[in-house]
């Protein structure tokens, strides 16, 4: 008698499924060119089709109304000719040094979790009268690996044509980044490049809590100079009205979801956590090519700020790209300890717990009732 399976059932009486199982992100190492990475600043799929008119409101925080009409007026103003004067596309060609303008030649979002910053920094970028190809869109974290992978003068010449830089969750988390970004945007300002941000912290506390911020208190200094700071208040929307985020399940229902979900992923979450140490942040978005759902067993605590700070950067991409997270072990509000939720890093958790949540929450319908 064969003990070969049917595509219809399995030893462990698992469903039906369409190939060999889910996969591992564990498994995968992916390269990154540094042209992907250039290519890939633009809005994630989550915000492609985000617009100021799509952005909602809450009627009981003025600010965000405000901010919407600032944006929209300052995206008008970006209309006409790039100040070196071309509008054409300049990726890789030495840029002229323009005259520096004066006043800030940017706009800060600064905002609690889930106040809608991204959405309104997207919006911006869609909104700016020029092509994709004059506009760029990453995180604090793409553009220094972008730096990374193409080095300081090149990045300058990259970027040194467009009309507009997005840079979202900007945060600083060492005095090298600094120095480094204040460097890379005092350089892009002078060619006339508008700068647009969003971040939890104000641009003249950056660093704060970190590092010794008062060491590099010109540079912090220069940076809060390029920007106009816009206050928005309120509430994370991704709980506004909305029922408490699903508890974890058991590992067989994740591991039965698993392999029930084509283009699904699984891995036990130790190793996971291990993996990310081999892998550079900039590759975690290429780490989740082409996967429609994280499955993850034997979640607890995160052991250490390095790997909590990998695992933040590996939930970004996954909110980015919408990815369903379904999870068995401990809630995502017990990752991190309480000495790092109360650290430099807070906000950086809160946000990743927030993510999390409302990702484990898309992931519910995945499990069977």
């Amino acid at each position: 008698m064969s003990t070969s399976l049917s595509p219809s059932a399995s030893a462990s009486g698992r469903p039906p499924i369409a190939d060999a199982g889910p996969r591992s992100l564990c498994a995968r190492e992916p390269r990154v060119p540094a042209e992907r990475l250039v290519a890939e600043m633009v809005p994630p799929p989550r915000f492609d089709a985000v617009r100021f008119d799509t952005y909602d409101p809450d009627p009981q925080q003025p600010s965000q109304s405000e901010a919407v009409t600032v944006l929209a007026d300052f995206a008008a103003g970006l209309g006409g000719a790039h100040a070196s004067g071309s509008g054409k596309k300049r990726w890789f060609s030495r840029t002229p040094k323009s005259t520096a303008p004066t006043g800030p030649r940017g706009v800060y979002l600064d905002g609690g979790y889930g106040v809608g910053k991204t959405h309104l920094l997207a919006s911006l970028w869609h909104a700016t009268p020029a092509e994709p190809a004059l506009k760029a869109f990453g995180t604090f974290v793409e553009l220094t690996n972008l730096v990374g992978a193409l080095g300081f003068q090149q990045t300058v010449q990259t970027l040194g044509g467009h009309r507009l830089l997005c840079i979202d969750e900007f945060e600083l988390d060492d005095p090298g980044d600094t120095v480094l970004v204040s460097s890379l945007l005092s350089r892009l300002v002078e060619r006339g490049v508008a700068l647009a941000a969003t971040s939890n912290t104000l641009p003249g506390k950056l660093g704060e809590g970190r590092f010794a911020a008062a060491d590099f208190l010109r540079e912090i200094q220069g940076l809060s100079a390029h920007f106009r700071p816009l206050r928005i208040d309120g509430q994370d929307y991704r709980h506004r009205g909305l029922p408490e985020a699903p508890a974890p399940f058991s590992e067989e229902q994740v591991t039965k979801a698993a392999y029930a979900t084509e283009g699904a992923s699984l891995d036990d979450f130790p190793g996971l956590l291990e993996h990310l140490a081999r892998v550079h942040p900039s590759r975690y978005g290429a780490l989740t090519d082409g996967i429609t759902a994280v499955c993850l067993t034997d979640v607890g605590p995160v052991p250490d700020q390095s790997t909590a700070l990998r695992l933040v950067v590996l939930a970004d991409r996954l909110y980015d790209r919408e990815v369903p997270v379904l999870a068995a072990g401990v809630p995502f509000d017990r990752l991190f300890s309480d000495e790092m939720l109360n650290g430099g890093y807070r906000k950086k958790y809160f946000r990743a717990i927030s993510r999390l949540t409302a990702l484990a929450r898309d992931a519910k319908p995945l499990v069977s009732q």
